[in-house]
Formats: structure tokens, C-alpha cells, sequence
């Protein structure tokens, strides 16, 4: 598929530029996408941050460099894009287990990171029931949690302690409905940074330095259902709009904030219904 071939020149860009600068913005061109669309669709395809990934392909190549070749390990290390030995140290240690001299021992046993490819999995065993929704901008009222795309399994074990400490409760409280939402937020092209919010729909302002306000643009959404216990189900539901409902259809990430609504009820139950809003715009 086009979505396939698009993604692949991204990855072709990479391996040809590991030993230079390196932008994100050059990548989503590549792949014929804006630079949000790519770096979630990437990180929802992978598991990775694109940064993470061209980190772990480069000091794969490292490693390889200096175990093969008489190279100095600062040239080494500013090939690969670090400003000093010790910084490439650092990293080197967390993927290979050794300094960079030790892997110039013999018999040395070095990690290799292997490039990815992309490859669309058709299953359809399960359709995907979708609508599109203009929702104008509306107001919020909720707690954050400051964590990046790779520390996002803390989000059930701040759910859990929103729950237990009465966060939720009060939250309710200063909504007219009760439906709680759980948006993903600040995402900024080239960062890791998120912020998840456990909030709810509010025109009241903040005034705990515990909350934030914050308001939500105008925008398209696709909205889908995921159906089942949370957060087993939410975490299934993404999987399919990245890795399936995005690469067949005309539509890419906005770069506004996702959102997660979540009705009152159990949501343990094989019942239990959630929405699941992803800001979207033609390509």
C-alpha cells in the first residue's frame, strides 16, 4: 500500500543519514506526512520514538565501528551525532552493557539492533465502527501527569490513584455530566513530552494547584469504541487506528490533543463502552 511505501522511504532516509543530522520534520517529508502524524504513527507502529530508534540504530553501527576499525572513540562518537566521549559513553553503556573501549576486546559480546520494515497486517476479523464529529472548543478541568510516549503504562496506575484518593470525585463534582475524560495533550513534534490529563468537562476555572484549565480546540474527530475492560480494551482500540483505520483510509493525525471518554459504570465489565476521540484532517 502507498502508506507502506511512504513510511519505507522515511526508514531509507535514516539508514542513508545515520552519520549526519538527522531532523524530524526531513522524515515525515519522506514519508509524505505532517511531522506529528509521523512521529505517532511511528511510535504506535513500533513501540518506539523515532528518536530512540535512530539512537539504538547508531550505536549499533558504533559498536560496530569500533570493533572493526583503528577509529577514536570521540571521532567515533561525534559521527554519531554526540557532543563529547562522555555523553556517547553513557548511551553506549545503556545498549551495550560496556564502554566504548571495552568493545574493542576481543570476543566482546555487542547488542545489534536490527533496521525495522513496516508490513500491513490485513486481519479482517473485526470491523471498525468509526464516526466523524466537528466539535467545537470547549473548556476542561482536570489533573496532569508530565510523562513521555515511552512511560505511558503509568496512565492505569494514575487512573488507579485518581480513583482511590477522591481526584475523580471532586473532578465529577464540577462537571455538569458525568463523564470523565482521559486526554492526551502537549504532544510537540521532535519531543518525547506528553501530558495526560484526567479531567472533565467544565466552564468552571482551576483553583487548586492541583488542577489546570485548559481548553480544547475546535476540531474533526474520528471517533471509535472500544468495547471490554479497561484499560485492556483502550490499549487495543489505539493499536487498530495506527496499525490498521490510518493506513487504509485518507486521513492523518491533526496534532490537536486525544481523548479518551469515559461514561459512567463499570468499566471491569466485557460491557463497558469507551470512545476513544483522534484528531484527524485529510491528507
Amino acid at each position: 500500500m502507498e502508506w507502506l511505501s511512504r513510511m519505507q522511504n522515511a526508514l531509507d532516509l535514516i539508514e542513508v543519514k545515520l552519520g549526519e543530522r538527522l531532523e524530524i520534520d526531513e522524515l515525515a517529508q519522506a514519508a509524505y506526512s505532517s511531522t506529528f502524524h509521523f512521529q505517532r504513527m511511528f511510535y504506535m507502529a513500533t513501540g518506539m520514538t523515532v528518536a530512540e530508534y535512530i539512537r539504538r540504530r547508531r550505536l549499533t553501527l558504533a559498536a560496530q565501528e569500533l570493533a572493526t576499525s583503528p577509529a577514536r572513540v570521540l571521532d567515533v562518537a561525534l559521527k554519531y551525532g554526540y557532543d563529547s566521549p562522555e555523553s556517547f559513553a553513557k548511551a553506549f553503556r545503556k545498549i551495550h552493557g560496556m564502554t566504548p573501549t571495552e568493545a574493542r576486546n576481543a570476543g566482546v559480546q555487542l547488542k545489534a539492533f536490527p533496521r525495522i520494515s513496516f508490513q500491513l497486517i490485513l486481519k479482517g476479523d473485526k470491523d471498525m465502527d468509526y464516526r466523524i464529529v466537528e466539535k467545537e472548543a470547549f473548556r476542561i478541568v482536570g489533573k496532569p501527569l508530565y510523562t513521555t510516549y515511552e512511560q505511558l503504562r503509568e496512565v492505569p496506575l494514575f487512573w488507579n490513584r485518581c480513583n482511590m484518593d477522591g481526584t475523580s470525585d471532586r473532578l465529577v463534582a464540577m462537571s455538569s455530566s458525568n463523564r470523565m475524560y482521559g486526554i492526551c495533550m502537549d504532544m510537540k513534534p521532535g519531543t518525547e513530552d506528553i501530558t495526560y490529563v484526567i479531567g472533565v468537562e467544565s466552564d468552571q476555572d482551576a483553583d487548586d494547584s492541583e488542577f489546570l484549565s485548559r481548553t480544547i480546540p475546535a476540531s474533526t474527530w474520528a471517533v471509535f469504541y472500544a468495547d471490554g475492560p479497561v484499560p485492556h480494551a483502550i490499549q487495543q482500540t489505539y493499536s487498530r487506528i495506527f496499525q490498521e483505520w490510518f493506513p487504509s483510509t485518507g486521513y492523518e493525525h491533526s496534532g490537536a490533543p486525544e481523548m479518551e471518554v469515559y461514561p459512567a459504570g463499570d468499566t471491569a465489565s466485557e460491557s463497558y463502552r469507551t470512545e476513544i476521540w483522534i484528531p484527524v484532517k485529510k491528507q
